[in-house]
């Protein structure tokens, strides 16, 4: 065997079976679109949420925002440059929200991560990333007793931008424009339940007017307890 032979890709069952059930879910629902992108499972559902639940959001994230932070044995200061607010889930204008968003990928609410409203200014970003967790991180050691690895992404376009803000799949090569109460939901693994790299994104710098989002992010177990 070559000495430089790839370390062989961590596939999971468990993973596999996530992402074939809630793709199965999406596909099944007529609201919801799949993107044209054979090597990544990507869907969004247009009007997920009404104009009056996202400024109920905006005005949550605006009272309680603080600075981003970054899961990396390596961080880099300019690399997540938005602010950030935790949503209680039991908060009665966030439960009905958070459950919805699991209801349409058909995945138990208790494996849901708090939800996370974030706010872009004006050339805020954060540079292309991977919402999966890397094995060879530091902090693997601790997420994983916690729920262990993400499986689903669902976020959601709170606002118009005037110009800028896109989230941008270089490796898929898509770019979504914010739209307001626009769900957008990815599977951050391969049909194999290893990690799909082809899932990088990135979400581009305002250049015009405010960007508010929610990011609701699933394991491949339970998170509450």
């Amino acid at each position: 065997m070559s000495i430089f032979a790839r370390k062989p890709k961590t596939t999971s069952k468990l993973r596999e079976a996530a992402g074939t059930h809630t793709a199965r879910a999406l596909d099944a629902d007529p609201a919801v679109t799949r993107v044209g992108v054979e090597t990544a499972q990507i869907y969004y559902h247009a009007g997920f949420l009404s104009a009056d639940q996202c400024a109920g959001l905006i005005a949550l994230i605006d009272a309680n925002n603080r600075p981003s932070t970054l899961l990396s044995d390596r961080p880099d200061v300019g690399f997540r440059t938005s602010h950030s607010c935790d949503m209680n889930r039991y908060d009665p204008a966030v439960q009905p929200i958070d459950e919805a968003i699991a209801r349409l990928l058909d995945i138990p609410p208790e494996r849901g991560e708090t939800m996370q409203g974030q706010r872009y200014a004006p050339g805020q970003q954060f540079r292309a990333h991977h919402d999966y967790f890397h094995e060879s991180e530091s902090y693997w050691e601790k997420v994983k007793v916690h729920g262990g690895q993400r499986t689903w992404t669902a976020m959601i376009y709170l606002n118009d931008v005037e110009e800028g803000g896109a989230t941008w799949f270089p490796h898929a090569g898509i770019k979504v424009a914010p739209r307001q109460g626009m769900l957008l939901a990815w599977n951050n693994m391969k049909p194999d339940g290893s990690p799909n790299e082809i899932t990088l994104h990135e979400g581009m710098p305002v250049v015009e007017g405010v960007k508010y989002i929610i990011t609701k992010w699933f394991r491949e177990g339970n998170w509450v307890h």
